[in-house]
């Protein structure tokens, strides 16, 4: 009995362990994008207590309504904060008051949340071409893979050996045990043995809060709506969705729209919050890389849990990766991507469409900027425009193959 127990046990343990393996890398990513919203807060000259309170915001938040959509849906709805937007956020500095940025995030999260009352994302989603999505999600990640090779150079040690971890473990231990697992441990044993750690900082603590009261300014609202409204609910949203749907999942759009303009209108009373879809880690928590179709969603719970203790202890957040080699870092977080860049590159090459995905994948590599807006959104556009008007009879052959039974 005590044998079929463990073996029971074990086999559970075999099957839950590549959704769990998933927030490893998302937490990496995580910690190093707290040097974002730092050097911003700096640039909008916040006190330190305010800083805590966005940061609060920033992980807490999304946090919460991971889980919650996550739990309710049993699907993988990894919701987080958009990066572009921050730092767009940080480019007003000198022109928009803190408070009038506040009002504004508060205004355009309402916007966001009026266009799913009336379904436009998932209108929108059903225009965009899922091969298209995927030219974007190649782009995505391919930085992050070939940062493994760059940090190679750097540590050829520590991030040798660990790129060999990930091979012999991909070789070695089969589907079922991620090989990103072996790769992190071999990489913290041989950061330890070359250069040992850092310890932590005295005198970590959760961050200190100070709410700011928001004001509203109609050259605010006016400035931050249109970039906030098209880079989180047209570019995130829609992004996640549309790979939602490619794996099987029938994600609730409207809601997703929904709850994120919410989550951003109450998160404004801390910080200036753009909560959205996790587009770049989606096909890390929802792809085949997350194991077992229907125990994907568990990704989520580890993620979520990980960043609601980094919004608890966000001053120890920041600190973290000057622990760690920063080589190290980087090549966990690019092999935990291959996988990703893989099934990408697949679908982009597969067919029946090919130039509009290509014209996305290019698009989203440039450092394209159009209107305020980036390469992620112009090239789900273009990529869009060039399958609809140079592939129209691949697009119908593609709708068909997706409609039909599996």
């Amino acid at each position: 009995m005590a044998v079929s127990a463990a073996s029971s046990l074990l086999g559970q343990l075999r099957r839950v362990a590549p959704p769990l393996s998933a927030a490893i890398p998302i937490t990496i990513f995580s910690v190093a994008a707290v040097a974002l919203p730092l050097a911003a807060a700096q640039d909008l000259q916040l006190s330190a207590r305010q800083t805590g309170a966005w940061l609060l915001a920033l992980y807490g938040i999304p946090a919460l309504l991971s889980l919650a959509l996550t739990v309710a849906f049993r699907q993988p709805l990894f919701v987080a904060w958009h990066t572009a937007v921050v730092s767009f956020f940080a480019s007003l500095a000198g022109e928009v008051r803190y408070a009038d940025l506040l009002g504004a995030t508060m205004v355009a999260g309402s916007v966001v949340a009026i266009l799913a009352a009336l379904g436009l994302t998932g209108r929108v989603a059903d225009l965009v071409p899922a091969p298209v999505v995927f030219g974007v999600v190649a782009a995505n990640v391919l930085p992050f893979v070939v940062g493994v090779f760059d940090a190679l150079g750097d540590e050829r040690l520590v991030v040798g050996g660990t790129f060999l971890a990930y091979v012999l473990g991909r070789w070695l231990l089969g589907p079922q045990v991620p090989p990103i697992l072996p790769a992190l441990l071999v990489g913290l044993v041989l950061a330890w043995l070359s250069a040992g750690f850092d310890s932590l900082p005295a005198g970590l603590s959760a961050p200190d809060l100070e709410a700011t009261r928001p004001s509203f300014s109609l050259a605010a609202i006016l400035t931050v709506t249109p970039v906030f409204v098209a880079l989180t609910s047209l570019q995130a949203n829609l992004t996640a969705v549309v790979y939602l749907r490619s794996q099987g999942y029938r994600p609730p759009a409207r809601l997703i729209d929904a709850a994120t303009g919410i989550g951003s209108m109450v998160a404004a009373f801390l910080g200036p919050v753009p909560v959205c879809m996790a587009a770049l880690v989606t096909p890390l928590t929802a792809g085949p890389e997350a194991g077992e179709h229907r125990l994907r969603h568990w990704s989520v719970y580890a993620a979520g849990g990980a960043w609601i203790l980094l919004a608890l202890g966000a001053g120890i957040a920041a600190d973290l990766p000057s622990l760690l080699p920063l080589p190290l870092l980087l090549a966990v977080a690019g092999l935990a991507l291959v996988g990703v860049l893989a099934e990408a590159m697949g679908e982009l090459t597969r067919g029946p469409l090919r130039l509009g995905p290509l014209f996305a994948f290019v698009i989203a590599s440039s450092e394209l900027s159009l209107l305020g807006l980036g390469p992620l959104f112009w090239a789900l556009v273009l990529g869009t425009g060039v399958s609809l008007l140079l592939e129209a009879q691949a697009l119908r052959e593609l709708r068909v193959r997706r409609a039909a039974p599996a």
